[in-house]
């Protein structure tokens, strides 16, 4: 599959090694592709490093690991105007750290990042999926003790099913992988980050998540 990595920070690049190493035709779409950390990054992974026009021309499904207020405008950048049927797997949180650590939501209950990002760009796909884990685990849930739960939420049923195939070529177990719906339930799963942080701050670590246990 080919695949457009928005965001050359931690969490993009460690989504795309990730993607690569899978078997994916990854990119990743950066403003500053002559950063010398960035273009080590690049040789030593194999993935290559291209603007975000090419980006948006180069993938079958855009990865949104942009910071959340930095997301609406990296798209417009990669060309989601044009992009028709594209899907966006959006990773990020909308984290507002005006305050400190920990952050907050700068958009939440009547409303998502991923949300606003398909209004934004109608003519896309948007999937929410990912932002519930650590970038590492996100990449190598077989680190963990025992398979645990990942969810999805979108408009579009084969947009999703897609996104569900990319995950689990990273390893996710497919029955843990868990349909919420239309869009909006990716207020939920944007507003966990806020229990997510605080069980990093108790389990000291971010490697860990969390699994859905049905009525035996």
């Amino acid at each position: 599959m080919r695949i457009a990595v928005l965001g050359s920070g931690n969490v993009g690049r460690a989504v795309a090694a990730g993607l690569s190493k899978a078997g994916h035709d990854v990119v990743v779409g950066t403003r500053d592709t002559s950063r010398p950390e960035l273009e080590q990054w690049s040789a030593e992974s194999g993935v290559p490093l291209v603007e975000q026009p090419e980006a948006g021309r180069h993938a079958e499904v855009l990865v949104n690991a942009t910071p959340g207020q930095a997301s609406a405008g990296a798209l417009a950048a990669a060309g989601g105007a044009e992009l028709d049927g594209t899907i966006v797997l959006d990773v990020a949180n909308p984290l507002d750290f005006s305050a400190g650590f920990p952050p907050s939501l700068s958009v939440c209950n009547t409303d998502s990042l991923a949300e606003s990002l398909q209004r934004a760009f109608p003519s896309l796909r948007v999937v929410k999926a990912l932002n519930t884990v650590y970038m590492e685990v996100m990449v190598d849930p077989g680190q963990l003790a025992e398979p645990s739960s990942l969810f999805v939420a979108g408009d579009d049923a084969d947009a999703k099913s897609t996104v569900v195939d990319m995950l689990t070529s990273l390893g996710w177990d497919r029955d843990q992988i868990f349909d919420l719906g239309e869009l909006a339930a990716a207020r939920g799963a944007e507003a966990y980050v806020l229990l997510w942080l605080r069980l990093m701050r108790s389990l000291g670590t971010a490697t860990f998540n969390v699994r859905v246990v049905r009525a035996g």
